[in-house]
C-alpha cells in the first residue's frame, strides 16, 4: 500500500504556472449599473477577471464571448480571459452579475474592451 502512495505522489506536477489578475481599468459601478472596463493581454496568455461590486452577488454569466480568446466562468464572481495565440488587436466580451449591494440592487451588465499586444 505504501508504495502505490509514493508512486502516485510522484506523478503530481511540482510546478504550476499561476495566472494573474487582469489590470482592469474603468468605472467601478453597483448592481443594477451596466460599466464598461478595459484591460491588456499578451497575446497566448490567459488574466483572471474578476467582477468586483459591493454587495452580495446572487448570480452572473457570460453574456456575450469574445472572438478573438475564450472566455470562460469559474464561479460565481471569476471569469479567466485567453487571448488566442498569434493575434494582436482588439477583441470584446460582455458578462453580468446580478444582486444587492449598498447603493442598489438588480442585473449589472460589463462590457470589456481588450486589448492584446
Amino acid at each position: 500500500m505504501r508504495i502505490l502512495a509514493i508512486a502516485a505522489l510522484t506523478l503530481i506536477p511540482t510546478s504550476v504556472s499561476a495566472v494573474t489578475d487582469c489590470r482592469v481599468t474603468g468605472t467601478p459601478s453597483e448592481f443594477g449599473i451596466d460599466m464598461t472596463a478595459f484591460f491588456a493581454v499578451k497575446s497566448g496568455e490567459t488574466c483572471n477577471f474578476p467582477i468586483r461590486i459591493p454587495g452580495a452577488m446572487s448570480a452572473s454569466g457570460i453574456s456575450q464571448k469574445p472572438v478573438h480568446g475564450t472566455l470562460r466562468q469559474i464561479n460565481l464572481t471569476n471569469f479567466t480571459y485567453s487571448a488566442a495565440r498569434g493575434y494582436r488587436g482588439s477583441d470584446s466580451f460582455s458578462i453580468y452579475g446580478a444582486g444587492k449591494g449598498p447603493y442598489g440592487s438588480g442585473r449589472s451588465i460589463m462590457t470589456v474592451n481588450a486589448t492584446i499586444q
